[in-house]
């Protein structure tokens, strides 16, 4: 076994050390704690096509914990939320070479951070809360339940958002200091968050910002719920951003407002207690305003059907399509790079999971890429991998 591979043994098992004695800690206050131990280990890269054919262990440990402050102490309506995160291992965006990525749990660098750590305060009988502190903008924000099985990252969030802020919104795996109101009723919602716009948590080079130096992230999103969601939100930075094409006349770039809009759709095509399978699909769609951000916009398209095999109530099969398309200054920046731009990058993703115990399971993955990179000139690609999930709760 390398040193590498050691490195991050230790790591995973200190913090599963830390989460376990927390719990017991909190367990003296009765069903007041809650807490989720999620190992997952991917085997991912390209088979056809990439720079080049080969592939890249990474691998991702969440540890979160709930604390009902009610029953803990007292103080009605709160609840206190931890989430530490663990990444190690390859990039195998590296050989695939597409830009937006094949493998949701891949990072840049690979250490221990604390995600997020928020308070959450209820009110109006239970129709409203607010969210104060260290918080994951995904969590809540441009996110479909039928898109939650895809590994690849546009399924998450919109790459014309994903891509925008000095160092990328608070999502993964970096999340930053945010407050968040929701509201809701019985069929509807609606919600609004203001982030510091320089996303950077514990663990990271230079920590949490505590300052707002860099501006804020505002979001809103509301929309009806049912069998049919409908949803509409919009985002803009409160600091203007720097374009990624035009310079001033100093040679510095231009600041422009970076801002955007997005839909949601999802449809429930059975019943949610039917005995056969469940089958539900989405639909989003994505703009930004193309001078501060690679990506003028993108859609993202799918099917989850759960429950394939009625004798394997855990079974999952999905299949996703997406465009990420280019703005028209990346393209021209592509081309005096040399490279003759594609207007999108477009991919398709078929994956299914299931589990072997209650505690594993397995989840092979295949991605077909259009035009990796944005390049024309580019083969297309294949990639295939293989999720292994651990529940260590």
């Amino acid at each position: 076994m390398s040193l590498i591979s050691r490195g991050r043994i230790r790591t995973s098992l200190l913090i599963l050390a830390m989460s376990l004695a927390v719990t017991t800690g909190a367990a003296r206050a009765e069903g007041a704690w809650s807490h989720e131990v999620t190992y997952k280990a991917d085997v991912m890269g390209p088979i056809s096509g990439g720079v080049s054919p080969s592939g890249r262990f990474l691998d991702n440990l969440d540890v979160k914990g709930d604390l009902d402050l009610s029953k803990a102490a007292g103080w009605n309506g709160a609840t206190l939320h931890g989430h530490i995160l663990n990444n190690s291992g390859g990039r195998p965006n590296d050989l695939a070479g597409t830009l937006q990525g094949v493998d949701n749990i891949e990072v840049s660098r690979a250490r221990t951070r604390l995600y997020e750590l928020w308070l959450e305060q209820a009110f109006a009988d239970g129709h409203a809360t607010v969210r104060a502190g260290l918080y994951d903008l995904n969590s809540e924000f441009y996110t479909t339940a039928a898109s939650g099985l895809l590994i690849a990252p546009p399924f998450g969030v919109g790459s014309e958002l994903a891509a925008t802020g000095p160092n990328g919104p608070s999502i993964f795996p970096s999340t930053t200091l945010a407050i968040r109101l929701r509201l809701e009723t019985e069929h509807a919602y609606a919600q609004a968050a203001v982030l510091n716009a320089n996303a950077s948590t514990l663990g990271d080079p230079h920590g949490v910002d505590m300052g707002l130096d860099r501006g804020a992230l505002t979001i809103v999103e509301a929309g009806l719920t049912g069998s049919t969601r409908l949803a509409l939100g919009v985002w803009r930075y409160t600091v203007n951003q720097d374009d990624i094409r035009d310079l001033t006349p100093a040679g510095d770039p231009v600041r422009r407002a970076a801002q955007g809009a997005y839909l949601l759709a999802e449809h429930a095509f059975t019943a949610q207690d039917a005995t056969g399978p469940s089958v539900r699909g989405f639909l989003r769609a994505g703009i930004s305003d193309g001078d501060t951000s690679p990506f003028r916009g993108g859609w993202q398209a799918g099917v989850l059907v759960e429950k394939v095999f009625v004798s394997r109530p855990d079974s999952a099969f999905s299949v996703g399509l997406e465009q990420g398309y280019l703005s028209k200054k990346q393209r021209a920046n592509d081309r005096d790079a040399g490279k003759n731009p594609a207007h999108a990058e477009s991919s398709l993703e078929i994956t299914y999971s299931d589990k072997l115990t209650p505690r594993i399971t397995l989840q092979p993955n295949l991605q077909y890429f259009r035009y990796p990179g944005g390049d024309r000139q580019a083969r297309d690609a294949i990639t295939a991998g293989l999720r292994l999930t651990l529940d260590l709760s």
